[in-house]
């Protein structure tokens, strides 16, 4: 199957332990589909909350598309259904619903036709835990830097 990513949330990495990935639909008007494809939106400040049995992101910003017109939607941070089988946001609400877990989304992208979003079922990390990530990932460069300067 053929995936392009259109949007990742890179800010999600650093601030939470991913514990798991889910894949969902969302419900977007076609005016919002063409400005994904111009890769006009930003997963920064979005997170996902659970509300009268279905789940929406909240703060996710698609930018209008200029050539939409009268049919163009006014709010470019509107709340946006996911599509997911009811079982399963039942799972993620009583996951939710524990202490410090949040569902964050990842990242866009489109799996065939259709637009997905991949939701992180996460846990906040401490400032000491960014701290040590941030280190860690120092000495990874570090090491693949030295290993090319070897060979």
């Amino acid at each position: 199957m053929q995936e392009k990513t259109i949007c990742t949330n890179r800010i999600a990495n650093h601030e939470y332990f991913i514990l798991e990935k889910i894949e969902a639909g969302i419900v977007l008007e076609g005016s919002e589909v063409k400005s994904l494809r111009l890769n006009n939106v930003n997963l920064k400040d979005s997170f996902c909350v659970h509300y009268n049995g279905e789940l929406y992101i909240k703060n996710m910003h698609i930018a209008l598309y200029d050539k939409a017109g009268v049919f163009n939607t006014k709010d470019s941070r509107r709340d946006r259904k996911l599509l997911l089988h009811s079982d399963e946001i039942i799972k993620l609400k009583s996951k939710v619903e524990q202490k410090g877990l949040t569902l964050v989304p990842l990242r866009l992208y489109f799996k065939q036709a259709l637009i997905k979003v991949e939701l992180g079922l996460c846990q906040g990390k401490h400032t000491y835990d960014k701290k040590r990530s941030l280190m860690e990932k120092d000495i990874k460069r570090e090491k693949e830097r030295e290993i090319k300067n070897y060979k």
